[in-house]
């Protein structure tokens, strides 16, 4: 049998798609490790021809020839005890989706390393040799990001670390942008008296969308109308949307910053006799289409994270094969209002009631 038949029948080696595309060694490895000053349809024909032979590298021969694991990580450190509490919410669950394809376009795996507040979650970090990581929402004083930077690994924080956390790149939504549009669209739909469900830890999600809507509060000369709990606990979202529409001041329009607001303030306006939108206006921050099939349909605000998964990946991956000239990148990324019934009042209301007592279930 002559070698070529060999490979044939074989694992498909990066000579044999360098024969196949018709280019050199070196160009089949730029092409398909991102690397090089390539057109884009020779990478692309290259790309096609390894997929169409099945050609996979060899991350032990990689991790001899380059130092490099072509393994990535991705952790949550700022919400909750549970190792992956946070996939379970769609902003996590479609930001991870797009950051594994991005990875793996690139010749890289993700993986999923488990929130570090769990007392053996060091070790396992210990035992993956990573290339470089992403850090999504990041504390103000994070020690894993410190700990990170320390040992020389790569950071892109998805969200805008405070000016004390290190990292090579950062990818963000501008917040103040968001929120502010946001709060004028509810004003503009008649909406007097507008509070908050915020959170109390301090990423610069929550910080940021909080401070925007304190400073919109200022402007327009509103008294601030808000209640603030851990948002990693589904449980204590409902009880602050209760709370919310409890108080004397209750708002007429509410804007919930996190996943599970949208339905928790309409269970509680339905526990208050409230009907949303005549008498409450709800926006909520969620990527879940769960909110376009609820009754009514309430308004979302998107923060597009497949744009920023596939950006953190990309961004980490130059710092790593040093394509970012020691630069700390940063990015800025649209958000989108998605307008439904929940925010739309055909007309618009100068009074607000006072709270009813819960309807008994």
């Amino acid at each position: 049998m002559s070698r070529s038949a060999g490979r044939r029948l074989g694992r498909a080696g990066i000579r044999d798609v360098a024969a196949a595309a018709g280019v050199s060694i070196t160009t089949v490895s730029d092409a398909l490790n991102g690397k090089g000053r390539l057109p884009d349809a020779t990478r692309r024909h290259v790309r096609e021809v390894a997929d169409r032979l099945g050609y996979r590298p060899s991350a032990a021969a990689r991790t001899l020839r380059t130092g490099k694991s072509g393994l990535i990580g991705l952790t949550v450190t700022t919400y909750g005890e549970e190792p992956f509490t946070f996939t379970e919410f769609a902003y996590f669950a479609e930001m991870v989706r797009a950051a594994t394809s991005a990875a793996l376009a690139r010749g890289y795996a993700l993986v999923i390393l488990p929130a570090p507040a769990r007392h053996n979650a060091i070790d396992v970090w210990a035992n993956v040799a990573l290339d470089g990581t992403v850090v999504i929402d990041p504390s103000d004083h994070d020690p894993v990001v410190a700990e990170l930077v320390r040992q020389g690994i790569p950071v892109v924080s998805d969200g805008r670390p405070a000016a004390s956390l290190p990292v090579t790149a950062w990818v963000d939504n501008d917040h103040e942008a968001a929120v502010t549009g946001l709060l004028d669209h509810l004003a503009e739909s008649g909406a007097r008296r507008i509070g908050l469900l915020t959170g109390t830890s301090t990423d610069t999600y929550t910080r940021l969308s909080t401070a925007a809507y304190l400073q919109w509060c200022e402007r327009v000369g509103q008294e601030p109308v808000y209640e603030a709990y851990p948002a990693h606990d589904p449980c204590a979202g409902a009880v602050a949307a209760d709370r919310l529409l409890a108080r004397p001041d209750r708002p007429d329009a509410v804007y919930g910053l996190f996943d599970p607001n949208g339905t928790d303030l309409l269970a509680a306006a339905r526990r208050y006799g409230l009907r949303v939108p005549e008498d409450l206006l709800l926006v909520c921050c969620s990527e879940s289409s769960v909110y376009a099939a609820t009754e009514p349909p309430i308004t979302t605000l998107s923060l597009k994270p497949r744009r920023i998964g596939t950006a953190v990946i990309q961004l980490l991956i130059d710092a790593i094969e040093g394509l970012d000239q020691g630069r700390v990148i940063q990015q800025v990324m649209p958000t989108d209002l998605i307008v439904r019934t929940s925010s739309q009042r055909r007309h618009p209301r100068t009074t607000v009631s006072a709270p009813r007592t819960p309807a008994a279930d």
